[in-house]
Formats: structure tokens, C-alpha cells, sequence
């Protein structure tokens, strides 16, 4: 880019140009029935039998056989030079001979952002560490997204735009460097370093969401510095042919792995460590095609949130996230282990989250979908299987329309066609928590061969039209469709 005004140019004019896909539907208006979507398996005798079609389309890029190592290019490894050019240069080097690996030697290396260019697999090596500068400066301003919301806002740590075949990987680490006392206090926690009088998100978030809700162009939603919107760690963003793999993240500033409008995705063999507020481990939004498995997690918010855009923003960009594969994965502490919500306005489908293993009480909610009428997105076929929970804080199984502004909006949520099989848990205050609104109620859940242990309190199920319980068992005793357990005076929704 040879200058800002022609960056705002190529992104805005690209992102003006996507088709909205209409996957919202007004309060009032019919929705349509299922069958409708293309790729909708609602009607499939065995719907996970489309995962291996799914998985056929994911390949991880490959890269020319070709190493430049940042030492190579000014780098120091002493946790105290700047290597932020050495970065840029390296990376350009790459690019330019048609691609390869940019190496992170051994040793501790202190950058700004980085941007990644195609055909370039950033390569940390066992050993080497990445260490991001706490000077909000080091991170100049870009198009981006921010809890759903399209803007001009500080880079992301590690950023590319409309880039083909890239790669994150390597044994070693790349640290966020936050903590607090950096970026994170911007949150507006008193436990975490802030207190009365000191900056926060709380203006910056408001004005943004106002900003879109009115339909302010992209181009004039512009933050960064001065302003107080944490950037994202890894966020591709209209990317093709995208591989993270193996390296471990620490002290993320906010969401940690942020792939948007993205396809073929492949998210393998990470571990994910941060309790910063909104440090959500992995959060594909509006994508299509994506691969999670084999990684751990332990976040300050959910650990994978499959999101589609938040409110009027998701809705005119229009794209849902759909054909997702979570499998062979770990979560410790969060807020929900495997989790569609809550911007998810653009709508989700075909998800499937199986064999993973979550065990914490610090985390809230095993398998979590969050909706409500201002996102008004559209959810459907949704399955998880074969996932072993030791014991959350919450619940086994969420649906909840209610979560943030709950029934406030004009838009219509819509989550069906949901299959739970073979949960088991051994700690939970409730096995199921389920709350549709009367005049849009959660429809097609089916749970099946499910065990809830430990549970301590009644269920919540409202406004659930077509609830199958097959072999479903709390606390050993058999429970079936016809007795569903039922809250009469059910709780606030969780505002976490």
C-alpha cells in the first residue's frame, strides 16, 4: 500500500462489494423452513457423515522448501532489540522469491506487529520466543474487525489481509506481553489493574456499536490510538489456505486466534494460555471451512466462539460461519468450551465439535450457544459428540436467547436443528439450560445418550418446540421426553 487513502480504498471497496446473504430474519417475518440453506443437512439420516467432505476441501498450504531467518535481516535475539523491521524485511524477502519460511531462531525476540504476506509461513522454532512491544504505537492503524464490528483500528499482533497460503507454526512461543498493567486494564476491571478514573473500552465500544448500528461508513470509524479498542493476536482476515499450528500463545491482549472471512482454515496442535478479560481462545467469524483439533485451552473467555459479526455489522456484511470440524481438543478454564456466540448475526451451520475433554471449575458452560434479538443470527445444524466433561461451573449444555440484551431487539433468533450425543459430566448445576422466547422458541434438539452427574439444581428448559430426550440420564436416574425437568422461576442468564 503506497499510502493510507489507498489502503481504505482496496479493503473499504472489497467490503462493500460482499452480497448480504439475508440470514437474518424481523421480528415477524417466517422463517424458512429446514432444507432451505444449501449445504443444510437437516434431513440427513447421519449428518455426520458429511464431515469427511468437509475435511476433504481443508488442505493445509505447503511451502516452498526456502528459509529466511530474521537473524538474517537485523534480528536480535536478546529480548531487547527491536526487531520489528528485521520482521518486515524478512517477510518481504520471502514473498517476493515466491514464498517459504520466515525463521525465528532461537532466543527472545522483541517486535511490533507483524504482517504476513502469501505464500510465507511464519516458523517459531523450539526455543525461540516472540515477545510483542507494549508501546501501542508499535501497532498502526488498519481495517480490522472488534467484537463483530468492522473498523480502522490498532494492528493486530499478527495481521494479513487478503493474503493466500500462510502459516503460523513452530514449537516455540509468541507472547502477547500483556498483562495488568498493559492493555488489559483498558477492559475497565478493577481486578486487573483498573480503577476510577483511569482510561477504559467503555466509550470507544459504545461509540463504535452506535457508529454501525447508524451505518457510519467503515472508513470514518476509525480508532486506534488515543482510543482504547485492544487489538486482536492472530487475526487473518479474507485470507485462502490458512495454517496455525503447534506454537503456544501467552498473555493475549483480547480474542487470540481471530480468523475472519476466511476458507479452508487448519487450527492444529496449539496451546492457549491467557486470562486477560475477552481472551477467547479461537474465534473463526464468518468463515468457511475450518479445522480445530488437537489443541488446549486455557482462556479468560470462551475457548473456540464461532461468531459471524455482531448486530447491523454482521448483518449487512452477511457471511455466516459454516462448515466447522472441532475435534480432539482441551479445555480448562473459560467461559464455554465449545461455544456459537454471541456475534454471531451473519448466522452459523454446520458445526461439529467432537471427542474433546473439558475439566474445570472455572469453566462455565461445556457446549454454549448464545444468541438474542439484536443479533437476530440464524444457528442451525449443530452437533457435538462424544465429549467428556469432568465438571463446570454452570452447565453441560446452553442454549440461551437471553444472554446481553436479551428479548430488547427486533430481530428474530433462531437456533434448531441442535444434536448433543454422549456428554458425559460428573459436576454441573444444571444438565441442560434452555431458553428460547415464546414467540421464537428453540426448535429440533435432540440429546441422546447423554450422562449428567453431579447435578445440583433443576433444569431450565423454556419456549422448546421439538426437545428429544433419548437415553438422557441425570444424576442416574432416566429422564424422557414426555417428563422434561422444568425451572418454574428460572434464573437471570449468565452475563459472562
Amino acid at each position: 500500500m503506497n499510502s493510507r487513502r489507498q489502503f481504505l480504498k482496496t479493503s473499504l471497496t472489497a467490503g462493500g462489494s460482499m452480497m448480504l446473504a439475508g440470514v437474518s430474519v424481523a421480528r415477524g417475518s417466517v422463517a424458512r423452513p429446514l432444507g432451505s440453506f444449501p449445504g443444510d443437512f437437516a434431513d440427513t439420516v447421519d449428518p455426520w457423515a458429511e464431515v469427511p467432505g468437509i475435511l476433504a476441501r481443508i488442505k493445509a498450504p505447503v511451502f516452498p522448501n526456502r528459509d529466511f531467518e530474521i537473524s538474517d535481516y537485523g534480528a536480535e535475539g536478546d529480548n531487547q532489540t527491536d526487531c520489528t523491521e528485521a520482521f518486515v524485511k524478512a517477510i518481504a524477502a520471502c514473498h517476493a522469491s515466491g514464498g517459504g519460511r520466515v525463521v525465528v531462531p532461537p532466543g527472545q525476540y522483541v517486535t511490533g506487529s507483524i504482517t504476513l504476506q502469501s505464500n510465507v509461513n511464519l516458523h517459531v522454532s523450539h526455543g525461540a520466543t516472540i515477545r510483542f512491544s507494549r508501546d501501542s504505537k508499535r501497532y498502526p492503524l488498519v481495517f480490522t474487525r472488534w467484537e463483530g464490528t468492522e473498523l480502522m483500528n490498532y494492528s493486530p499482533f499478527i495481521y494479513a489481509f487478503e493474503q493466500e497460503n500462510i502459516g503460523i507454526t513452530g514449537q516455540g512461543t509468541i507472547d502477547g506481553n500483556c498483562d495488568c498493567e498493559h492493555w488489559w486494564p483498558w477492559k475497565g476491571r478493577t481486578n486487573c489493574g483498573w480503577k476510577p478514573g483511569d482510561v477504559s473500552q467503555e466509550r470507544d465500544r459504545n461509540q463504535l456499536f452506535d457508529m454501525a448500528e447508524r451505518g457510519v461508513p467503515v472508513s470514518e470509524r476509525v480508532f486506534g490510538e488515543g482510543h482504547y479498542l485492544r487489538p486482536q493476536f492472530i487475526q487473518p482476515y479474507r485470507c485462502k489456505n490458512v495454517l496455525i499450528e503447534d506454537v503456544t500463545l501467552f498473555n493475549s491482549p483480547m480474542w487470540q486466534v481471530h480468523p475472519v472471512l476466511c476458507t479452508n482454515v487448519t487450527i492444529r496442535g496449539l496451546t492457549i494460555s491467557s486470562f486477560g478479560p475477552n481472551t477467547d481462545g479461537c474465534d473463526p467469524e464468518c468463515c468457511t471451512d475450518v479445522l480445530v483439533e488437537n489443541c488446549f485451552f486455557n482462556t479468560g473467555d470462551d475457548c473456540i466462539a464461532i461468531k459471524s459479526g455482531r448486530n447491523a455489522d454482521g448483518r449487512r456484511v452477511g457471511m455466516p460461519s459454516q462448515n466447522i470440524v472441532v475435534r480432539d481438543c482441551r479445555m480448562k478454564d473459560g467461559h464455554g468450551g465449545v461455544t456459537v456466540g454471541s456475534e454471531i448475526s451473519g448466522g452459523v451451520r454446520n458445526v461439529f465439535a467432537e471427542n474433546c475433554e473439558m475439566d474445570s471449575p472455572h469453566l462455565d458452560i461445556a457446549v454454549r450457544i448464545k444468541n438474542n434479538a439484536m443479533r437476530g443470527g440464524r444457528l442451525e445444524n449443530i452437533y457435538a459428540r462424544n465429549i467428556n466433561v469432568g465438571q463446570v461451573a454452570m452447565a453441560g449444555f446452553s442454549i440461551d436467547f437471553f444472554y446481553e440484551e436479551g428479548d430488547s431487539g427486533k430481530f428474530v433468533p433462531v437456533a434448531r436443528n441442535v444434536e448433543v450425543r454422549n456428554l458425559k459430566t460428573r459436576k454441573a448445576q444444571y444438565a441442560l439450560y434452555l431458553r428460547g422466547f415464546k414467540h421464537a422458541p428453540i426448535e429440533g434438539v435432540r440429546i441422546v445418550d447423554c450422562d449428567f452427574d453431579g447435578v445440583s439444581k433443576p433444569d431450565v428448559i423454556e419456549n422448546v418446540t421439538g426437545l428429544s430426550l433419548q437415553n438422557v440420564k441425570e444424576n442416574g436416574k432416566l429422564i424422557g421426553p414426555a417428563e422434561p425437568v422444568k425451572r418454574p422461576d428460572s434464573p437471570s442468564s449468565p452475563s459472562f
